[in-house]
């Protein structure tokens, strides 16, 4: 999705020149000389490693695995008895070589030092992103840092152990940082110095908190060096990157807007995957949270929703009546990010011209809470991929997350970064209390659902605030994985209240039914326009994935007939069977032999 466009000929000399031992080529014509020996040459190199397989190829669908979404079919990782080495996948070194062939190679002194710096910083970037991903993956990995020939016996090698490739992913990320010459890209879609200190207090972060919450690891001792890198990384930014919230339009559109745009909000996106419609780049949003057949008709669940606080800064579950609360009524007097994410309330679509009415609509999702943050609210982008707006991959809001969550497991956090960084993300969510003081009594709502163990009250609500601000962005399964909370991930898929069976529902109160719910026969004649869910124990001789809590009303529940089992051994993947077999020496997994 990167607004690239790369010379056919050079990227050919490049995979030979890469490759030529693998796979016992002949050499290309074009010498080192012509790629190394020139800045436009290395320029047009690492623009290569844009396409690389490691990266997120459509950030509109990457949280479909992660405990606030309810979809379509229960992820095989994610059953009891349903994955096995033989099913995994992401053993894969081929970029790895590409990106190591060119710091190996990036040594003419034709090219000033600076310039060399300059696309070595880039190279590095990329390979700590690679590294980054396979760690999060499988944990213990070989920490390759040259190009390997076909009889190299670093091939047939173990694993590293975590600490070397980490702290050799920090070097790389460090010299990204100090090396990268450019501030600023108007396109907003590469690398610069600020993309890399972002990256970095995201890599320090993870890192950090991983080794706090899994003390089984034992290098509780070391987290809290790399909490301090991730604060002082975004730290960075904040001071002297010149990037800001964007505000324009109001609280009550300003969040979705960096997310729908066509071009990247500068001032508050650092990087995104930019549509070119001229090049036919373009992406699926609108196709795969619109589809009744095609993605994951992923919906947020209950549980999830409840976490969104009122304007008034204080939890919505501190109502009593939260529980049997109707949709038309819980969706209102809330953060305004609320109606930017789901369909609620005065949403509208344009369909032939003209704005319409649009509640949740039950082909589409399974709860009732129908995300649109990433979708455009013209129809015509629902038929395939044809969406223009630019996908976010790095934004301030994030850095300003990092920054908070940092400080807070440091405990230095003071009120003065509570009000920069969650003060602010509520304020342009239009909530008007707390912004300035660290909040000192713990949600229950949150220590009973979310977080059992986390006692701090300020730490509460920093996850709380990146749960919600960043949802849909795909970093919330990384963040389970590191606050050691996959247990989260056999929540029960709840959707909103429904009082009573055969009683259509208006969703909007724009004065026509939207929704009924019955069980057995549907009710004849029907209300015309209404949606009718049966909602039986089984259809015919199949059992029913869509039920209500209490059999004749209470909240909508979600293949519960499915068990989602959390393991231990899920905090990594295994490694493939076939790598495994091809190389005895990597050793499997814990739990996944």
């Amino acid at each position: 999705m990167m607004k690239k466009q790369y010379t056919w000929i050079l990227l050919a000399c490049l995979a030979l020149a890469a490759c030529k031992k693998l796979d016992q080529q002949p050499e290309s014509t074009a010498t080192k000389k012509a790629v190394f020996g020139t800045e436009n040459g290395l320029k047009l190199y690492t623009n290569s490693f844009y396409g690389m397989d490691f990266l997120p190829k459509n950030s509109t669908s990457q949280d479909a695995m992660s405990d606030y979404l309810a979809v379509k079919s229960v992820p095989d990782f994610i059953r009891q008895g349903g994955f096995a080495a033989n099913n995994s996948s992401g053993w894969t070194w081929r970029d790895l070589r590409n990106i190591n062939y060119f710091i190996e190679n990036c040594n003419d002194p034709a090219v000033s030092p600076t310039v060399r710096n300059n696309y070595l910083g880039i190279a590095r970037y990329f390979r700590a992103y690679f590294y980054m991903e396979k760690v999060k993956r499988f944990g213990d990995v070989p920490w390759i840092n040259k190009p390997l020939d076909i009889d190299d016996p670093a091939l047939n090698a173990g694993r590293n152990k975590r600490e070397l490739v980490m702290d050799s992913v920090l070097a790389d990320i460090n010299f990204a940082c100090a090396n990268i010459l450019a501030t600023n890209d108007a396109s907003r879609t590469t690398i610069t110095k600020w993309v890399a200190y972002a990256y970095k207090s995201r890599i320090c972060l993870f890192e950090g908190t991983y080794r706090k919450y899994h003390t089984e690891l034992s290098l509780g001792a070391t987290a809290n060096k790399w909490l301090e890198d991730a604060a002082s990384a975004a730290d960075e930014i904040i001071k002297k990157g010149g990037y800001s919230l964007n505000t324009a339009g109001g609280a009550g559109a300003s969040y979705r807007q960096v997310f729908t745009s066509n071009t990247p909000l500068i001032n508050e996106v650092l990087q995104a995957a930019v549509a070119d419609v001229n090049l036919g780049v373009l992406n699926e949003a609108n196709w795969w949270w619109t589809s009744g057949t095609y993605g994951a008709k992923a919906s947020f669940t209950r549980t999830f929703i409840n976490t969104f606080l009122k304007l008034d800064g204080t939890p919505y579950t501190n109502d009593p009546a939260y529980s049997t609360m109707l949709f038309k009524d819980e969706v209102k007097n809330r953060d305004l990010r609320l109606k930017q994410t789901i369909r609620s309330g005065d949403y509208k679509r344009i369909s032939s011209g003209q704005q319409v009415p649009a509640p949740p609509v039950f082909s589409y999702t399974f709860t009732g809470y129908q995300p649109i943050k990433y979708t455009l609210d013209d129809t015509y982008f629902d038929a395939g991929a044809l969406n223009t707006n630019a996908i976010p991959l790095f934004r301030y809001a994030e850095v300003l997350l990092n920054y908070a969550e940092a400080k807070a497991e440091l405990g230095t956090l003071t009120d003065a970064e509570w009000a920069l960084t969650i003060g602010a993300l509520r304020s342009r969510a239009g909530i008007s209390g707390g912004l300035s003081v660290k909040p000192t009594i713990a949600d229950p709502y949150l220590t009973t659902n979310y977080f059992p163990g986390i006692t701090d009250a300020t730490l509460l609500e920093i996850r709380r605030e990146r749960g919600i601000e960043l949802s849909l962005e795909g970093l919330r399964y990384a963040d389970l994985l590191r606050w050691k909370r996959g247990p989260l991930m056999e929540q029960e898929w709840k959707g909103f209240y429904v009082p009573a069976l055969n009683t259509p529902m208006d969703l909007n109160e724009d004065g026509i039914l939207d929704v009924a719910f019955y069980q057995g026969t549907r009710p004849t004649p029907g209300v015309a326009g209404v949606t009718y869910v049966d909602v039986s124990a089984t259809i015919g001789g199949a059992t029913n994935s869509q039920l209500l809590k209490n059999g004749s009303n209470g909240e909508l529940i979600w293949m519960k007939e499915i068990p989602r089992k959390w393991n231990e051994r899920n905090y990594y993947y295994p490694i493939p069977l076939s790598d495994l077999q091809r190389n005895p020496n990597l050793k499997q997994n814990p739990g996944w032999e």
